[in-house]
């Protein structure tokens, strides 16, 4: 009985260790896509600006907004795989 007990006990270790590993990846993964997002966001806005300087304000006022609502879902989909871990 000892031998099935220690390989429970193995398996529940390495059950804790995929799902932080998992956690890990999609915090991970939730970085970069909010980091190419608003990097995509700051591109169109640059370009948005070049070709009309005078509407400047305006897009830069748009830029900063969809850049927090990409933030915003970035920093929730972290906090969902780090409270997976626990």
């Amino acid at each position: 009985m000892s031998i099935l007990s220690t390989l429970l006990e193995m398996s529940a270790e390495a059950a804790k260790f995929v799902g932080v590993l998992g956690a890990g990846i999609g915090a991970g993964l939730a970085a970069i896509g909010a980091g190419l997002g608003i990097g995509k966001i700051g591109q169109g806005a640059m370009e948005g600006i070049a070709r009309q300087p005078e509407a400047a304000g305006t897009i830069r006022t748009t830029m900063i907004i969809a850049a927090a609502l990409v933030e915003g879902v970035a920093f929730f989909a972290v906090v969902i795989c780090l409270l997976a871990v626990l």
